[in-house]
């Protein structure tokens, strides 16, 4: 018996789905044959390599004189095969599921992920919206202050056992499929370059990161791990961007002549932001200027989608300092002029609007589409006596909105490649975020090199 059992626990060892079934992840099993015939395969496998097993073998190829030695009957044999399949057949269920069943549930599991710092604010989004994304699941939380912890976790109810100081660590211990970083905009590369080490993707909140320097190395490191890098920005997901997009795209306003983007609010203090993101917000170091990259980017983001990811030819950038007693090291008001060479951009970044405000105006030959807030937009076409307000159709999944988009990616149902959450788009606009700064710092336009 103790012979038998030796095997019995080889044989439960070397089970292995992926040798068990060499083309499982390709064949139709698992898409299409249901989860029935998925488990029908199995057990099918199961009974086979039993009658197969070495141990089997060598008891019918023994002699009677062995067997009588051995002490082994028919009826010892089939309840040591019980105990076996009883042993495996759980697995042989959880392979099933994971194969078997239709539209494949591995698919619809909770994605896994971790937050990557606390002092931006815009963690509170994540967190106010995480209840409602069942398809995403909080694992950890690393950020080397814990006082940023407690508050969080006060106002959200989070587990104590979320919270790690280290990233690395955490990521260890909690194994999340992707991170979302909300660090200051100057750890962004950091906290990319950590995550890569260990398979894991990012995303990032906007923009990518402070320099171009930067965002190549963002682009080769993500590159060389084979992990997707992704920038969230609200605008992303206003259906009204969508709508004037489409109205370009489908020519209901001839060829893109101009666009006009206004994004800001009345400054970072003025309406209150807590004081950890304050400080890193009005620090050039670590969030790359003030107003020029924190609402520059945003219409930066937009144009380089509406031109494919074209550069512009030419970068020119104003900046004014109206607030020094308040904003003494960066700026608070910038003006970026985009020159294509059959179009223009000027995107209008402040601290200083009399109003929170996030709108684009798009000019073509022969109509416009002025968005109004999140979901409205104002057409006019040719031949139009007059504009008109219009609702802008909802954005659809998995499109829209950061976790679902996420989700989305994450499982290859969508490439992101080209559009304004996608690494390829981002670098173009730290190139022209880049050229803007150094603009502004000059007082000459800037020419950027074209690829």
């Amino acid at each position: 018996m103790g012979h038998i059992a030796l095997h019995s626990e080889e044989w439960l060892a070397q089970f292995d789905m992926h040798r068990a079934f060499p083309t499982a992840a390709a064949s139709n099993v698992s898409r299409t044959d249901g989860g029935t015939s998925g488990l029908v395969v199995l057990i099918v496998w199961h009974t086979r390599n039993l009658r197969q097993h070495p141990f089997r073998r060598r008891v019918e190829s023994g002699t009677r004189r062995q067997l009588r030695s051995m002490r082994i009957s028919l009826s010892c044999f089939t309840r040591q095969s019980s105990r076996i399949l009883a042993r495996v057949l759980p697995r042989i269920l959880w392979v099933a599921l994971m194969v078997g069943l239709p539209g494949g549930l591995a698919a619809q599991a909770p994605v896994r992920v971790a937050i990557i710092g606390l002092e931006h604010g815009h963690v509170e989004g994540f967190l106010r919206s995480l209840p409602s994304h069942s398809n995403v699941q909080l694992v950890g939380i690393a950020d080397a202050d814990p006082a940023l912890f407690a508050k969080y976790r006060s106002k959200y109810g989070l587990s104590e056992t979320l919270f790690f100081k280290s990233m690395a660590n955490m990521i260890e211990v909690r194994h999340p499929q992707a991170v979302l970083v909300y660090t200051s905009v100057g750890e962004h590369r950091h906290a990319i370059e950590i995550a890569a080490q260990y398979g894991v993707s990012v995303m990032v909140e906007k923009p990518l990161t402070i320099s171009l320097a930067d965002a190549l190395a963002i682009r080769r490191t993500a590159q060389h791990y084979h992990i997707h890098v992704l920038v969230n920005y609200e605008t992303t997901w206003y259906s009204s961007n969508r709508a004037a997009y489409d109205e370009l795209a489908h020519g209901s306003l001839g060829a893109l002549r101009r666009v006009v983007v206004h994004d800001g609010h009345q400054g970072p203090k003025e309406i209150g932001v807590p004081p950890e993101f304050l400080s890193w917000l009005t620090d050039p170091a670590q969030n790359g200027a003030g107003a020029l990259y924190d609402f520059g980017c945003y219409g930066v983001d937009l144009m380089t989608w509406m031109m494919h990811g074209e550069a512009p030819l030419t970068v020119t950038a104003v900046v004014n300092h109206d607030k020094p007693e308040i904003y003494r090291n960066v700026d608070d008001d910038a003006t970026i002029v985009l020159a294509y060479p059959h179009a223009q951009a000027v995107i209008q970044g402040s601290w200083n609007w009399p109003f929170s405000r996030k709108d684009m105006e798009v000019y073509g030959s022969t109509g416009y589409a002025i968005t109004v807030g999140a979901d409205k937009v104002r057409l006019r076409h040719e031949h139009d006596n007059d504009e008109r307000l219009v609702s802008a159709t909802g954005l659809s999944s998995p499109e829209n909105d950061s976790l679902t988009y996420l989700a989305a990616v994450l499982s290859g149902k969508i490439q992101s490649k080209g559009d304004l959450s996608a690494l390829d788009t981002n670098v173009v606009v730290m190139q022209i975020l880049d050229a803007a700064r150094e603009s502004a710092r000059s007082g000459r336009s800037v020419q950027l090199e074209q690829n």
